[in-house]
């Protein structure tokens, strides 16, 4: 049980975050911020947090956990914001979609407290945000990768990992560098994908007919290029690197395509289809115990 949570961002992950310590009773006081007051001021109309904080160092003034819910484009700005009040015994941790960025802007403004942050990555999300749409459930079953560096607390990486296994998440650990080249491949690359050819799609003199006669496979397909774009623009540019090695690793993948359409030949694109087909009938995506 925490005596209070600083959420540092109301929105979606924070305040489905919030309202799920408090279903699970682990929480007896949670005290928000955002940057929008109204955004503030809906998440207590909603009881995601029971105070308003004017600013995000008085949102974690007394607070034995922190959660920065923010883009993680925001993640050095929000630490600075409330260095001066973090102490050894707080549990901090994050919710973004990459941690290489988010450990290095940890290491430049922690410093002697680096040891209470415990980088997190709960595989969870809609395809809307804000606070409105958060959801006590949104972790129930799903992964959180923790990234802990050489600095993170035994103490502290125990405590998030026991709190996010009590919402029901299946916790593993990952070096920020291995959570970054793997995420790049399974989650941002198709981000990047479905927001592309949603952009080709809708370019076109006869897009519109074309979305028209779209199908389930195509809603299934493209309802992550729905996602916020503030949020998804950060991503991106965060993780660049790892991104545009994966982006060539599917043009490549393109190109055996192409080359048997252009030749026309039948067993080569049945073999591609074949392998790709079999590779997805084996996958599992990984869930609750």
């Amino acid at each position: 049980m925490f005596e209070q949570l600083g959420l540092i961002g109301c929105g979606l992950m924070g305040g489905s975050f919030a309202l799920a310590l408090k279903r699970a009773g682990l929480v007896k006081r949670v005290v928000g911020y955002s940057k929008s007051p109204s955004t503030t001021e809906r998440a207590r109309a909603m009881g995601v947090i029971d105070v308003e904080a004017p600013s995000a160092l008085l949102a974690v003034s007394g607070a034995d956990i922190v959660l920065l819910a923010v883009p993680v484009s925001a993640t050095e700005a929000s630490l600075k914001a409330i260095r001066h009040l973090i102490t050894g015994s707080m549990l901090i941790m994050d919710v973004g979609s990459t941690k290489r960025d988010v450990v290095d802007a940890a290491r430049r403004v922690l410093r002697d407290h680096l040891g209470s942050f415990v980088p997190c990555h709960p595989i969870a999300g809609k395809e809307v945000s804000g606070v409105e749409h958060s959801d006590p459930d949104l972790y129930t079953g799903k992964q959180v990768i923790l990234t802990p560096i050489e600095r993170t607390q035994v103490n502290h990486l125990k405590s998030a990992t026991a709190l996010w296994e009590a919402l029901g998440c299946k916790v593993t650990q990952m070096s920020p560098e291995s959570h970054d080249a793997a995420f790049a491949a399974v989650s941002h690359l198709p981000h990047l994908i479905a927001f592309a050819l949603m952009n080709g799609i809708t370019g076109q003199a006869n897009g519109k007919d074309f979305l028209s006669l779209a199908g389930p496979g195509f809603r299934d397909f493209t309802r992550i290029a729905a996602s916020d774009p503030k949020m998804w623009r950060d991503v991106l540019l965060a993780n660049r690197h790892e991104l545009l090695d994966q982006a060539k690793v599917f043009q490549q993948a393109m190109g055996q395509f192409e080359q048997a359409m252009l030749t026309g030949n039948l067993e080569a694109l049945e073999k591609l289809i074949d392998s790709a087909s079999q590779a997805r009938a084996n996958w599992k995506m990984v869930q609750k115990k």
